[in-house]
C-alpha cells in the first residue's frame, strides 16, 4: 500500500510539471478530506469498522435470555478522505479524450482499513452523438444523476444498488435520450459462493454482466429504466472431486427519476432483481438439489424488491429526507437450505434519515439521524422469511468536509 501511494504522490509531482509544459496533454486534482463521528444504539451488521452501515444485527440471546446484540458503539474515522486526478488529452479518431484516476483510504477490507486503494481508473472518448468508457466506474447500475444525497457513506445501501466494476461502456447519445451498452466483470464488489465472496463466480461462467441503460434527461428532469444480466458459475469441482459445469443466471429491472425544480430536488428508484449479492443489497441464491453419486448442485435465485424515495430543499442550508424499503422475495424454486446469500433470514428491511448540511465555499458540516430496522426470522424452503422478529438501530451521524 505505502508503496502504491508513494507511486500516486509521485505521479501528482511529474504529470503537474508536464502538464504547464504541454496544453493538451495534463493531470489536475481535487477530492476532499472528511471525518465522520457515528453513535449507533445497537450493534450492525456494516463494513470497515461499522463505518460502512447496512443494517441491525439480528437478536443473539445469552442462557440468561439477554440480548447481546442490545449494544450501543460509538466510532471516529476520516476514512473516506479522497483524491481525484481528472486527465485530458490530445484528441483521438475525433473524439475529445478524458480520464479519470481516483483513491480513498477506505481500505479493501476490515483488516485494511486506512489503506489506499483505487476507486475509478478509465478512460472516456466523447464523440458528438456516442462515447465510449473503458475502465473502473460505477456498476451501470449505480445511476450517477440519481442516488441518494445522504451523509452516511453507505449511499442508500441495501435500497440502493452500490458497486465499481471494470467495464466497456458505449453510450449512444440523442437530444434528449442516452442509450447505454455495458460490459462488466468484478473486482471489489463480488458475487458469493462455495469459496466465499470472489470474483472467481464471474470469470469461470465467461459471460460478463451485461446492462442496457436507457435514460431521458431534459433540465431538471432524468426519467429512466434499466435491465441487468449477470451469469455465475459456483462450482468447476464438485465436493467430491467431480467436474461440473452448472450455472446460475440472473436478472434485474430497474425504473428510476429525479425532478429539479428551483433548489429543490426529488428522486425515486424502484429495483426487483435476482442474485443482488455484489451490488451490497439483500439476496443471491441458494442449492436447489445436490445429486448424491457425484454431488453435482443446481441452484435457484433469490429474489428482491426495493423502492426509495429522496427528496431536498435548500442551498446554503439544506435539508434532506431519505427514505428506503426492501424486501426479501423468495427463491424461484424449492431449495435444501443452502444458501450463498446476504441476509437470508431477513424479511425486510425499513430505513428513515433526515439530514441537514451547511456548505460555505469549501467547508461543509453535516448531520444525519438514521432509523433503520429489520425484520428477522426462521427461512422456509422457498426462501420466505417467517415468525420474524423486528430490531431496529438508531445512528447519529456528524460530519465534516473540507473540499480541494
Amino acid at each position: 500500500m505505502k508503496k502504491a501511494l508513494y507511486f500516486f504522490l509521485c505521479l501528482i509531482l511529474v504529470t503537474s510539471v508536464f502538464a504547464q509544459k504541454k496544453k493538451s496533454f495534463g493531470i489536475s486534482f481535487k477530492g476532499f478530506v472528511k471525518t465522520d463521528v457515528m453513535l449507533d444504539t445497537r450493534q450492525t451488521v456494516a463494513a470497515r469498522e461499522g463505518h460502512f452501515l447496512l443494517y441491525p444485527a439480528a437478536e443473539l440471546n445469552d442462557p440468561d435470555n439477554e440480548d447481546v446484540n442490545a449494544k450501543a458503539n460509538l466510532n471516529m474515522l476520516s476514512i473516506q478522505s479522497r483524491l481525484t486526478g481528472t486527465i485530458t488529452a490530445p484528441d483521438f479518431l475525433g473524439a475529445k479524450t478524458t480520464g479519470v484516476l481516483e483513491g480513498a483510504f477506505f481500505g479493501h477490507s476490515n483488516a485494511d482499513v486506512n489503506g489506499f486503494r483505487l476507486r475509478h481508473a478509465f478512460l472516456k472518448l466523447d464523440w458528438k452523438k456516442s462515447q465510449l468508457l473503458v475502465g473502473q466506474y460505477w456498476h451501470p447500475m449505480f445511476i450517477t444523476e440519481v442516488f441518494p444525497g445522504v451523509v452516511s457513506f453507505n449511499t442508500g445501501v441495501p435500497f440502493q444498488p452500490f458497486s465499481r466494476n471494470p467495464q466497456i461502456k458505449y453510450t449512444i447519445k440523442t437530444n434528449k435520450v442516452n442509450i447505454a451498452i455495458t460490459a462488466a466483470s468484478q473486482r471489489d464488489f463480488t458475487s458469493t459462493g462455495p469459496n466465499g465472496a470472489g470474483s472467481t463466480y464471474l470469470r469461470n461462467a465467461l459471460i460478463p454482466i451485461l446492462d442496457l441503460n436507457i435514460k431521458y434527461m431534459d433540465e431538471g428532469t432524468v426519467l429512466g429504466v434499466g435491465g441487468n444480466f449477470k451469469s455465475l458459475m459456483p462450482r468447476t469441482v464438485t465436493s467430491m472431486g467431480y467436474d461440473t459445469d452448472e450455472k446460475i443466471s440472473s436478472i434485474a429491472a430497474m425504473a428510476f427519476a429525479k425532478f429539479t425544480i428551483k433548489n429543490t430536488v426529488l428522486k425515486l428508484e424502484g429495483i426487483y432483481g435476482q442474485n443482488m449479492y455484489d451490488l451490497l443489497m439483500l439476496g443471491g441464491y441458494a442449492v436447489k438439489s445436490f445429486e448424491a453419486v457425484k454431488g453435482v448442485e443446481e441452484y435457484t435465485n433469490s429474489n428482491t424488491m426495493s423502492a426509495w424515495m429522496d427528496l431536498s430543499f435548500g442551498k446554503k442550508v439544506m435539508f434532506g429526507l431519505f427514505a428506503g424499503y426492501t424486501k426479501n422475495m423468495g427463491t424461484d424454486d424449492d431449495n435444501i437450505g443452502i444458501y450463498y446469500s446476504r441476509g437470508s433470514n431477513i424479511e425486510s428491511v425499513m430505513r428513515v434519515s433526515p439530514r441537514i448540511i451547511y456548505h460555505v465555499g469549501q467547508t461543509r458540516f453535516a448531520g444525519e439521524i438514521d432509523y433503520t430496522s429489520a425484520d428477522y426470522g426462521t427461512v422456509n424452503s422457498k426462501g420466505e422469511v417467517e415468525n420474524t422478529t423486528n430490531v431496529a438501530n438508531l445512528r447519529v451521524l456528524l460530519a465534516a468536509y473540507l473540499f480541494f
